[in-house]
């Protein structure tokens, strides 16, 4: 499985337009050097700091999980073909203790964006995201806590919820034990 070169395509997009790294961390709410470390692909951030990103730039965060090729009108992605996304990090550059796949890599122009989530650990910090559009998860296996504004929801195997992604956000293990989840985002 190998990995989208991320950093690259936002650094890209910030010098189509001429824009200093200050210039978009002002306008993204992030650190310049936060910036920074993804467009060196030092870090890989969750996926609702891309969203905001893509925001920004006016381009859709499934952008940053393909290939330059041309459209498809459907794709088959086979266990062996997705692409891993593993070191994601906060702004803080601590851990956030999971990583995630993308189940679709060469439809352009998604209106959902499916992932594959592995929680792996126990958070040390609890920050919450949003962004716009809606998710949708599905625990495969484990036992999840959901942070959904100020509520707490634990789901289980199974268990699935649907929600508005501007509320602040965030998925943790339970108990410490991986927690698969299949994630379906839209912008």
């Amino acid at each position: 499985m190998t990995e989208y070169n991320i950093g690259q395509k936002i650094k890209k997009l910030r010098l189509a337009k001429k824009l200093t790294l200050q210039a978009v961390a002002r306008e993204t709410g992030f650190s310049p050097a936060l910036i920074s470390q993804i467009e060196n692909n030092n870090v890989s951030p969750p996926i609702a700091t891309l969203s905001r990103i893509a925001k920004f730039f006016d381009v859709k965060v499934g952008m940053f999980f393909t290939e330059d090729e041309e459209e498809c009108r459907y794709e088959v992605v086979r266990a062996t073909q997705r692409k891993v996304v593993s070191r994601v990090i906060s702004r803080a550059g601590t851990s956030q203790g999971y990583s995630y796949e993308s189940l679709s890599v060469r439809k352009h122009n998604k209106k959902m964006e499916p992932f594959l989530l592995a929680v792996t650990d126990m958070a040390s910090e609890e920050n919450t995201y949003s962004h716009d559009g809606e998710e949708f998860l599905y625990i495969m296996s484990g036992a999840a806590e959901l942070i959904l504004d100020e509520e707490r929801l634990t789901l289980e195997e199974g268990d699935c919820i649907y929600f508005d992604s501007s509320l602040r956000h965030r998925l943790l293990s339970k108990d410490g034990s991986e927690v698969k989840v299949l994630a379906v985002v839209s912008r």
